[in-house]
C-alpha cells in the first residue's frame, strides 16, 4: 500500500503549478502545445476582459505552458514573451520552430554525421514526432528526419519563461 501511495504522489508531482498548487487541467506545467490557428489573441491576463497585447499569426507555432487556469493558458513564445491565451486556441499537437537566421539540417539519423535529408528554413515550423537522447524526430509530409533538440524551439524540458513574470513582451535580459 505504501508503494502505491508513493507512486500516486510521484505521478502527480509534475501536474503542479510553479507555486505548488495542482494544475486545473491535470496536465504537467511546463508542457508544450501549439497554436491552432493563424489568428490567436495574446492577452495580459486570463480572461476576455484583459487587454489584447498582440495577435499571433502562425498556426502550429509551439508555445510552452508555464501556468494555467481552468480556461486559460499562460504561455512563453519563441521570443521569450509571456501572454495568456484561451485553451480552445491551443492544440496538443507538437511542433518545433527554427528561431535561427540560418537553415537547420534535418538528418537521416540521430548523429551530426548522418546524411542531410532536408533543411528547415529560418523561422519555419515543422511537426514533431518524438524526442530522445537529445534528438527530435520531425516530419513534413512523407519526409522524416532528426534534428538536435537544443537547436529548435519546442523541445526544452525546463521552463523557458518565469511563470511569475507579468504578461508582455520580453524585456532586455
Amino acid at each position: 500500500m505504501t508503494a502505491a501511495l508513493a507512486a500516486a504522489v510521484f505521478v502527480g508531482a509534475g501536474d503542479r503549478m510553479p507555486d505548488g498548487r495542482p494544475t486545473p487541467s491535470g496536465q504537467p506545467v511546463p508542457r508544450w502545445l501549439s497554436l491552432k490557428s493563424d489568428e490567436v489573441h495574446a492577452r495580459q491576463g486570463p480572461g476576455l476582459d484583459y487587454r489584447i497585447l498582440w495577435e499571433y499569426r502562425a498556426a502550429g507555432l509551439p508555445v510552452q505552458v508555464i501556468a494555467e487556469t481552468s480556461e486559460w493558458r499562460k504561455i512563453c513564445d519563441p521570443e521569450g514573451s509571456v501572454a495568456w491565451v484561451h485553451r480552445s486556441v491551443v492544440s496538443s499537437r507538437r511542433s518545433l520552430f527554427n528561431p535561427q537566421a540560418r537553415e537547420a539540417p534535418i538528418r537521416a539519423g540521430r548523429s551530426p554525421g548522418a546524411a542531410i535529408r532536408a533543411r528547415l528554413a529560418p523561422r519555419s515550423i515543422i511537426s514533431l514526432e518524438a524526442c530522445e537522447e537529445g534528438w527530435c524526430e520531425v516530419r513534413f509530409r512523407r519526409m522524416r528526419g532528426w534534428v538536435p533538440a537544443a537547436s529548435l524551439f519546442g523541445a526544452a524540458e525546463r521552463p523557458l519563461c518565469d511563470a511569475n513574470r507579468p504578461a508582455g513582451p520580453r524585456r532586455g535580459d
